[in-house]
């Protein structure tokens, strides 16, 4: 669909003629000749401008107050007056309302042309922003903390509960990989400020002197290479919010100059002379207990006091264990998505290490471990092969993978040579004295295989899943005979 100009021109010559002039530039002109036209055209919703060419004295009104009755046109349509008196008040006030330009008539056509066209495209990057935002308010809902625990559903509770009141900060607390990121998001998106930008900078990725630089802006030559002004992430996020990941490593210098600005609600850039009002909502997020840094000396206890208007700990995954039975099919079908495959089915063998595993990397490191296996998968059954668990804990009667007749523990590198297995076992052990590196476990195994199948290398790749070649290999590798 083509981008859509409302002229609204009393004057009928100077109407047509403008119509045409945007229609043959590959616009859908439309043209209104009074305010009573242009009044219907808008409240009917029967067109959507980007662009609203208005002369400014009309027989019936003043385009001024048809801009006034539309506030909400503001999204995402600029409006340009034209008026052939040179009226300082009515220019003022129609910058005041928002207005994209104000011009003189008779204004040369390549001036109009060029407003029109930068109009055109603010307006553009203003709806871009808004289906950006209304996305993003749709995808970062609250029951995208997914989960049917009680203790996930008292998370929910409380995000939806502070996503509704004008705080000025709050603290996220929580191990890694809990969700910190992922609930700063519903907060915002879910709150009033959700149309206004949210900003997010991880306090532990930036040097000292550039994250001065990015939190609070900074004047040209106000240091060694500052060659332009930049305005901080405080100034840029004003009506927003700004969400300071991993705030304990945060050095104390800035700690106090964050505290005053969440004080006097007013930035100051390196070199400035001037402080600018800002309007932001803080989150901070820390996997660090900050009490245990204040009394350390590493965080300031005026500024923790000051952020922790609410403090809301996300539990870690294996408080809501009960939770994998939602968050693994949501999950597989996300990375189903991105790459095209198809993995929808666990085995119970499968379900039974990923319930019994600890998942000290929490839900990041489960989005990690099901990601790399619908990434390797080549059926629909999710591939135990990689899920590479560190250490998962197997029950002693866990069902065995079909394709798999031994026991084979999945364990990190550096394990121990195992003790004699006797070859009747039906299974294979690893001492965890750390007296075993991962080769010598491979070859192990293999040696171990080999003697379970009489030296059959065609039964031991079609037991290990894999090639003769691979097999012969390693015999190679690690001289098995």
């Amino acid at each position: 669909m083509s981008d859509t100009i409302l002229i609204i021109e009393d004057e009928r010559l100077l109407g047509s003629e403008l119509q045409l002039h945007y229609r043959k530039q590959g616009y859908e002109a439309i043209w209104a000749e009074n305010c009573f036209d242009a009044r219907r055209k808008l409240k009917s919703r029967s067109i959507d401008p980007l662009v609203v060419l208005s002369d400014l004295n009309l027989p019936d009104g003043n385009g001024l107050d048809l801009l006034e009755e539309n506030p909400a046109s503001l999204n995402g349509c600029e409006w340009v007056f034209l008026t052939g008196y040179g009226d300082v008040p009515d220019s003022v006030r129609a910058l005041q309302l928002g207005a994209f330009d104000f011009l003189t008539k008779p204004c040369p056509q390549e001036q109009l042309d060029m407003t029109v066209h930068s109009a055109m495209r603010s307006a553009q990057a203003q709806r871009r922003l808004l289906a950006g935002a209304n996305d993003a308010s749709q995808r970062y809902t609250v029951d995208s903390f997914i989960g049917g625990s009680p203790v996930t559903e008292q998370t929910r509770q409380m995000l939806q509960q502070l996503s509704q009141v004008p705080y000025s900060a709050l603290i996220l607390t929580g191990a890694t990989g809990t969700g910190k990121g992922l609930a700063a998001r519903i907060l915002h998106y879910n709150s009033t400020r959700a149309k206004e930008p949210l900003v997010e900078l991880n306090c532990a990725a930036l040097p000292k002197d550039l994250m001065e630089s990015e939190l609070f802006g900074h004047e040209a030559g106000s240091f060694t290479g500052a060659k332009g002004r930049h305005r901080g992430l405080i100034e840029q996020v004003d009506g927003g919010t700004l969400f300071l990941d991993e705030i304990g490593e945060m050095p104390l210098d800035l700690q106090a100059k964050l505290l005053k600005v969440l004080e006097d609600r007013k930035v100051r850039r390196l070199g400035g002379e001037r402080e600018l009002s800002v309007d932001i909502q803080i989150i901070a997020a820390t996997n660090r207990n900050l009490q245990s840094e204040i009394s350390a000396g590493n965080f300031r206890a005026d500024l923790y006091h000051r952020l922790s208007v609410f403090e809301l700990r996300l539990p870690a995954l294996k408080e809501r264990a009960t939770d994998l039975r939602e968050l693994i099919p949501t999950l597989l079908a996300e990375f189903n998505a991105k790459t095209g495959k198809k993995v929808s089915q666990l085995s119970p063998r499968v379900w039974n290490m990923l319930e019994r595993y600890p998942w000290p990397g929490n839900v990041r490191e489960l989005r990690n471990v099901l990601e790399r296996c619908v990434m390797l998968s080549t059926s629909s059954l999710l591939p135990e092969q990689w899920l590479q668990l560190q250490a998962a804990p197997l029950p002693e009667n866990a069902e065995n993978s079909p394709t798999t007749p031994a026991t084979l523990p999945t364990v990190p590198a550096g394990m121990p040579a195992p003790p004699d297995n006797g070859g009747d076992s039906g299974n294979i052990c690893f001492p965890l004295d750390g007296s075993m590196g991962l080769d010598d476990m491979v070859g192990n195994i293999i040696s171990q295989m080999l003697v379970m199948h009489d030296g059959n290398v065609t039964e031991v790749a079609r037991v290990l899943n894999t090639t003769r070649e691979k097999i012969r290999y390693r015999i190679e590798k690690f001289q098995l005979r």
